[in-house]
């Protein structure tokens, strides 16, 4: 296990290397100059070019590249070129909410697809089964943007129940903040819902066929036993992968339910970012949900180990 971690960790360090390469170029590709964007369309060639220099913009590409990747290093991301504010604290203060957001998607799409690719696993080529497949379909096909509006049609403006947008914190107002949280989430839960339950009821289908699951049947242990104690117990392991690649992608950002809710997590503030040529923001965003994403994979593979012991980390 420990050289399992110890070549895990030291692999990180290319990927991050090459996040780190990409972001920094591709970001300068963008149409646009930050000082022009910063001082706007008016300022004259002076100004641009004094906030050029001050800014270290005037510089040839690969020396802002090494500044920046050494100031990094000892984690200085540098200031916001817009706000002029500390890039770390900003985009930790981000994901304070992308993580709630991610954490309630996570937990509504576990609590429908978990029972209905059970019983759709179990009754295969029944009513319930065809239901449970026909709303995964929907729910794989429906655009995020497209379900959220609906939603904020239906419970913000028909039926004014819950606010349409924005974001309280729970520390401030709990019931504010649940009441704010459940359109979004029930937006990002509804995609990951269909594509778990899909894997649960492929996994648990070629589970049940398995021959453990047959002798159990025939020593007469009772249906639910064998559903939850032999069977699903052994096709958790690709629902965990999947959901170890789902939380990634939440917390690297999900820029349109964000924006859509103008949530502020990580996703908005990266595209709001992007938008106004705030280089540095951008680059400290994209390396810090690289960063998570292999964390995440990291506990993905040491979760494995729990749920089957046979499984050996090299």
């Amino acid at each position: 296990m420990g050289t399992y971690l110890l070549s895990r960790t030291i692999s990180l360090v290319p990927i991050l290397f090459g996040t780190s390469l990409i972001s920094f170029f591709l970001i300068r590709l963008v149409p646009g100059d930050p000082a022009l964007a910063l001082l706007g369309l008016e300022a004259d060639g002076a100004s641009i070019a004094a906030l050029r220099t001050q800014l270290a913009l005037d510089q040839p590409l690969p020396v802002q590249y090494l500044t920046w990747l050494g100031r990094v290093v000892t984690g200085d991301f540098g200031r916001s070129i817009q706000g002029g504010r500390e890039v770390f604290p900003l985009i930790m203060g981000a994901l304070g909410p992308t993580s709630l957001l991610a954490l309630a998607a996570v937990a509504i799409s576990l609590l429908i697809a978990i029972p209905a690719g059970i019983v759709a696993a179990t009754r295969r080529n029944t009513a319930a089964d065809y239901s449970a497949s026909f709303a995964a379909l929907c729910g794989l096909s429906m655009p995020s943007f497209w379900l959220g509006i609906l939603l904020i049609l239906a419970f913000s403006v028909h039926l004014p129940i819950l606010p349409s947008s924005g974001y309280v914190s729970p520390r401030t107002d709990l019931l504010g903040f649940l009441a704010h949280l459940v359109l979004p989430a029930v937006t990002l839960g509804a995609a990951l819902a269909a594509a778990t339950m899909r894997m649960t009821r492929a996994t648990m289908l070629e589970v049940l066929r398995s021959d453990y699951v047959r002798t159990a049947r025939a020593k007469g242990v009772r249906r639910r036993g064998v559903v939850w104690s032999h069977a699903f117990r052994n096709a958790q392991i690709p629902i965990v992968t999947l959901l170890g690649v789902q939380i990634g992608q939440l917390l690297g950002g999900v820029v349109i339910t964000e924006t859509v809710f103008s949530w502020p997590g990580i996703g908005k503030l990266t595209v709001d970012a992007i938008f106004a040529r705030d280089y540095p923001v951008v680059q400290g965003a994209v390396l810090l949900t690289a960063t998570l994403f292999v964390l995440i994979n990291l506990a993905t593979d040491l979760i494995y180990t729990l749920i089957d012991p046979r499984v050996r980390l090299a």
